[in-house]
């Protein structure tokens, strides 16, 4: 994936509701690009934060079974978002209702000026 640095762009939707912390921004990440698998460097890269603060959550994640290995290549390990977790179902939903809302809002001034 060729997405620009976190750091670089607007805050998300996402991130503006539930805070902007190392941990959402990787949620944040792999809940926009969820069709994907990424190597660990490309999900800290991806997420705007240093390799060694993905380390400090990582197993958090993988303990929660929110993310899941898919394969290796090579001496990379490939993880995507864990879509059976039923955390991960509901954060993906989440996730659209923020962005929903979002786009109601932005259309509202559009239909006033019509």
């Amino acid at each position: 994936c060729n997405m620009t640095n976190m750091k670089e762009k607007e805050i998300s939707s996402f991130l503006k509701v539930v805070g902007d912390t190392p941990k959402t921004r990787v949620m944040d990440f792999l809940l926009m690009y969820d069709e994907f698998d990424y190597s660990l460097t490309e999900i800290a890269r991806n997420a705007g934060i240093s390799y060694v603060t993905l380390m400090s959550i990582w197993k958090d994640l993988e303990y929660r079974e929110i993310v899941e290995l898919t394969r290796v290549v090579g001496k990379a390990k490939l993880y995507r978002l864990n879509k059976k977790n039923p955390i991960v179902k509901e954060l993906l939903r989440l996730d659209w209702i923020i962005s929903k809302r979002e786009v109601h809002k932005m259309l509202k001034p559009m239909k006033a000026m019509a």
